[in-house]
């Protein structure tokens, strides 16, 4: 554990202090930011109602309540394991680039966002897989570059986010198999049939 949290504290000052570029300064602050992600979610429930119709609402419920129960129990990651942030920490606080202009009291562990995100992002995925095909796969990528914003930001540890990530994955394997077993958006593929040898 100890050399885990060592290079956790190491990749954090690569990501937060080295790995900078001006233009990532002016961009991943922005990235974390509800205003520009709300759209895209607020996009895909009415995308699921407009075309499903009665399953496209059950989708609409589901993908709130994944929400809801991620960041539930994120918040309870962090007041149990009680770790600071970066900048709360007065021995790494002089050290850390904050990027953002406000300092949330709460813990460390897990990280929220990516908690959060990482959920909807799994639970998306096995959803509409059938919809968008192979670009589901963008999901992921989108939460994780949320992921990375946070640590890029000075607001989380790398662990923070991976924590999370394997929260969020849990939480959208759940709710999203559930969702497919009881109502699922689109039919299942039937299976591929070998086709008969001539005689």
């Amino acid at each position: 554990m100890e050399s885990l949290l060592r290079f956790d504290l190491q990749l954090f000052f690569n990501i937060n202090g080295q790995w900078t570029h001006p233009f990532l300064d002016h961009l991943l602050p922005w990235l974390r930011e509800p205003y520009l992600w709300a759209p895209l979610y607020l996009f895909l429930m009415v995308f699921a109602v407009y075309n499903y119709g009665w399953k496209g609402f059950f989708w609409l419920v589901m993908y709130i309540v994944t929400f809801a129960i991620a960041d539930q129990l994120s918040g309870f990651c962090k007041s149990f394991v009680g770790r600071l942030r970066p900048f709360n920490d007065p021995v790494l606080a002089p050290y850390v680039r904050v990027l953002v202009g406000y300092y949330p009291r709460s813990g460390s562990f897990t990280s929220s966002h990516a908690a959060n995100h990482f959920a909807l992002a799994t639970f998306s995925f096995i959803t509409l897989r059938g919809v968008f095909g192979r670009w589901a796969w963008l999901f992921f990528l989108w939460a994780a570059a949320i992921g990375y914003s946070q640590v890029y930001v000075g607001v989380h540890f790398p662990l923070d986010i991976v924590g999370g990530a394997l929260l969020g994955i849990m939480i959208g394997v759940t709710t999203g198999s559930f969702f497919q077993r009881r109502i699922r958006l689109t039919p299942e593929p039937e299976p591929a049939t070998e086709p008969e040898q001539a005689t």
